[in-house]
């Protein structure tokens, strides 16, 4: 106790003193919190009320793994499909940077040429960043190739140590902390994927390991980021749940309880019960100043924290974009649809084809008359998709005229009005749908072959 540091708080401006020591507990039997998570039943979700602060870091920012996780669940990406997607982050991410990195396998040829070509970009950010295998060989690839950091896989629950290693914590506990150390005597940066970490003991086993990684960052004077993998999407972000399912729980443990700084920590979501964009948000506001996502979500199982999602969090949280070019987001989507041959569902929010789409009769009407009304934000300003209404038997002609306007995006002297021909035209035939009994929305597609007729038939070009 005599050696603990007493440091000032610079969110509370009082000095702190953490009085807790959080020594390894080896176990013979590896405990798996069946309380938690009988295998047999839905995983329950307990509470203590043990409450802690918001702890919200001064810079935060965005990592991806589009090209690591995203990959893991998808044909892989070509080298030329990856520079382009690597660009359009550059562009999001804007001139601060909120995307702050990307990551990459080196396993294969492609990889390591995609690798390199992303980097003659010259980019600061995203900065380009690798994970590997854990050993020497990887390890000086990543030093050739020039990068600063790499990630390294160290699963911390029970479940991976004892049924998938075979080891005791004790026993992985050396031969991570023998890792990291091989990867910081090549000078690289290592970044450690704490694997399952909503399974795992997290004061008998992840404090006292990133205790030990920080005694290694003193040692050596380089970085070593801890990120915090929810692997199974079993965090929550309720106030006063038990660790290790607390969000809150686990970042106050790491960076109070491990001494980790908050510009070392990511959060890393996965989406299986629904909770990877509300989880990715909590490790921002209780300590991380990082967090992991995926372009649409794409990734093992589920998917991970969509990367458009979180661009959108930050802004609400910070009440600002800092720079970043949120029109880009729709140009990503247009590419994976029309040149990766990518579904996105359509009801997706910000990306999908009817993400602003309005269908219900009054909910159109109120969007006819004002906007704002129905929409979440000016979607025209920020993602450069106007909002659209449905056509249905209450949409007029004037419903008519805006659905074409919108959704072939004419423009000024180009736009249709209610007394166009077209309009009229398409009109004729929408009136004959539901006086044949029709009850449902017209889709965009009948739409657009009706309308595409129409043009042949009257010599208009839109």
């Amino acid at each position: 106790m005599d050696n603990r540091p007493v440091k000032m708080n610079e969110h509370t401006n009082l000095l702190q003193l953490e009085e807790h020591i959080y020594p390894l507990v080896d176990v013979d039997r590896p405990n798996v919190f069946r309380n938690l998570f009988p295998y047999d039943e839905i995983p329950k979700i307990a509470f203590n009320d043990r409450i802690v602060p918001h702890n919200m870091p001064e810079q935060i920012w965005i990592t991806d793994t589009t090209f690591r996780d995203g990959q893991q669940s998808r044909a892989p990406y070509s080298t030329e499909q990856i520079v382009k997607i690597y660009d359009y982050f550059h562009k999001l991410g804007g001139p601060n940077g909120i995307i702050r990195q990307c990551e990459f396998f080196l396993y294969s040829k492609k990889d390591r040429d995609a690798v390199y070509k992303c980097m003659e970009r010259g980019y600061r950010f995203p900065e380009v960043t690798s994970w590997i295998r854990a050993n020497k060989k990887d390890f000086e690839l990543v030093k050739e190739i020039g990068m600063k950091e790499t990630g390294i896989l160290v699963s911390c629950s029970d479940y991976h140590i004892f049924y998938k290693m075979k080891m005791t914590r004790k026993q992985a506990m050396e031969h991570y902390l023998s890792i990291v150390r091989e990867c910081l005597e090549t000078g690289i940066s290592p970044r450690c994927h704490l694997e399952d970490i909503t399974r795992s003991d997290i004061f008998g086993f992840v404090i006292p390991f990133c205790v030990e990684l920080m005694k290694l960052m003193e040692e050596y004077q380089i970085p070593i980021k801890v990120r915090a993998c929810d692997t199974m999407g079993y965090g929550v972000n309720y106030a006063g749940a038990v660790i290790p399912r607390s969000v809150q729980g686990i970042i106050y443990g790491l960076t109070t309880h491990a001494g980790v700084p908050s510009e070392l920590i990511e959060w890393h979501g996965h989406n299986d019960f629904y909770k990877a964009v509300s989880n990715s948000t909590t490790a921002w506001l209780y300590g991380a100043s990082g967090v992991n996502c995926s372009l649409f979500g794409i990734g093992e199982r589920t998917g991970n924290t969509p990367l458009e999602a979180m661009i959108f969090e930050y802004a609400q949280l910070r009440g600002t974009l800092d720079g970043m070019d949120t029109t880009v987001i729709t140009e990503m989507a247009e590419y994976f649809e029309k040149e990766i041959d990518y579904h996105i569902p359509s009801r997706t929010p910000f990306v999908g084809r009817n993400f602003n789409v309005t269908r219900a009769g009054i909910h159109a009407d109120g969007l006819l008359k004002n906007e704002e009304i129905y929409n979440i934000f000016d979607t025209g300003k920020f993602l450069n998709r106007p909002a659209l209404v449905a056509v249905s038997n209450t949409s007029g002609l004037a419903g008519i005229a805006h659905w074409i306007n919108t959704y072939y995006k004419l423009k000024d002297q180009r736009q249709v009005d209610k007394n166009s021909e077209l309009v009229m035209k398409v009109k004729d035939w929408v009136d004959a749908e539901y006086d044949a009994g029709r009850v449902t929305v017209i889709t965009d597609n009948e739409l657009v072959v009706v309308i595409t007729n129409a043009c042949k038939e009257l010599g208009i070009v839109l």
